[in-house]
């Protein structure tokens, strides 16, 4: 296949759909073709694809819970000295750099049912159940809990 990662994430918000994929900017603009001609096509649906963009997302993002959070990677040197052979040798290794913790961060998006007490995401049909001012909501009151981080 041409695709490493096929799966396409919907989003919808205030009556706008927001399609999500990783992949290239080609990639992109190849499914933003092949769905302006499947909407004029078979749905006799006109679109302007001038009014769809492509937005690229920052490559320091992290996926948790069906939600897209920025992260800061920094390099972080971690220097073994060796007694025996007496050399030093230093390893770069990543270091995960969040400031809001995140014990409570899965306590309250389980608490709001986007979650499992595990952080594991609860399916997303449940969240289509819900109507975009239910899930605005309960999405708002977690961010006021965070914004105490900042």
């Amino acid at each position: 296949w041409v695709f490493k990662d096929p799966f396409m994430h919907y989003v919808r918000y205030q009556g706008k759909a927001i399609l999500g994929s990783k992949g290239t900017h080609f990639l992109m603009k190849k499914w933003k073709n092949h769905f302006v001609n499947f909407w004029q096509y078979y749905l006799h649906f006109w679109s302007q694809p001038c009014r769809i963009y492509i937005n690229q997302l920052s490559n320091f993002s992290f996926y948790f819970s069906g939600y897209l959070s920025s992260i800061l990677k920094k390099p972080l040197a971690v220097r073994n000295k060796m007694l025996d052979n007496a050399f030093l040798m230093d390893i770069l290794t990543k270091k995960f750099d969040t400031i809001v913790p995140i014990i409570p961060l899965i306590g309250a998006l389980s608490k709001a049912q986007f979650c499992t007490i595990s952080g594991y995401p609860l399916s997303k049909p449940v969240w289509a159940d819900l109507s975009d001012y239910d899930i605005i909501n309960r999405f708002g009151r977690i961010s006021r809990n965070l914004s105490h981080y900042y």
